[in-house]
């Protein structure tokens, strides 16, 4: 389910496509210069479109752009998990879902496009943390779902929570990707994937 902004006027199929358009052109003037940089004129003139029909798409501007194409950014982390994500229902299932997520965040490396657009939105604004509770509550509602399965195959304790063992492991997951973002360094991230792999495995 993709992540969700604010709603904007109902739009035609070429409607779409533009508005889609002058999401994926901002991303990626805000991934070349960053958000502060980043003008609505750069984004008009990447995407062909005038200032206008910025305005038409996105009523609030500048904020409600950097909204919508954070909430693209955010579904790339998901989409970037994927098939693994949705299908954990085998260790072998969980390990390329621990590689998918590794690979993910090689590329991404010490940017983080989502990171720095919720920054320049406010994370303590309304939006922002929206978006940010929505992307947390689906990418641990996976994991959760996939632990539940293992569960119910003997694979993993059906005395663990779920839900709180989903959540732990999506902490791992942030703390090391923020050493990551702050060291370069990628192999906190790996040991706090294995490690809860590991234990996970060892719960049976």
């Amino acid at each position: 389910m993709p992540i969700a902004t604010t709603a904007g006027p109902r739009l035609t199929a070429k409607g779409a496509a533009t508005r889609q358009r002058i999401i994926e052109g901002a991303a990626a003037e805000i991934r070349e210069h960053g958000a502060a940089a980043t003008k609505l004129e750069d984004v008009c003139a990447r995407t062909r479109v005038s200032k206008g029909q910025i305005f038409h798409y996105f009523p609030g501007g500048k904020e409600a752009l950097l909204l919508a194409v954070a909430a693209r950014e955010a579904d790339r982390v998901l989409e970037d998990q994927q098939p693994y994500l949705d299908d954990l229902t085998s260790w072998q299932a969980w390990r390329d879902w621990r590689d998918a997520v590794i690979s993910r965040y090689q590329r991404q490396g010490v940017h983080c496009p989502l990171g720095v657009l919720i920054t320049e939105l406010g994370r303590a604004t309304p939006a922002a943390q929206a978006l940010t509770a929505q992307l947390i509550g689906q990418w641990q509602a996976a994991l959760r779902a996939g632990i539940e399965h293992m569960q119910r195959a003997g694979d993993i304790s059906p005395r663990l929570d779920p839900d709180r063992t989903a959540a732990a492991l999506l902490a791992a997951v942030q703390g090391g990707v923020t050493i990551l973002m702050s060291t370069g360094r990628i192999t906190h991230l790996e040991a706090a994937l294995d490690t809860a792999l590991d234990l996970l495995r060892a719960s049976a």
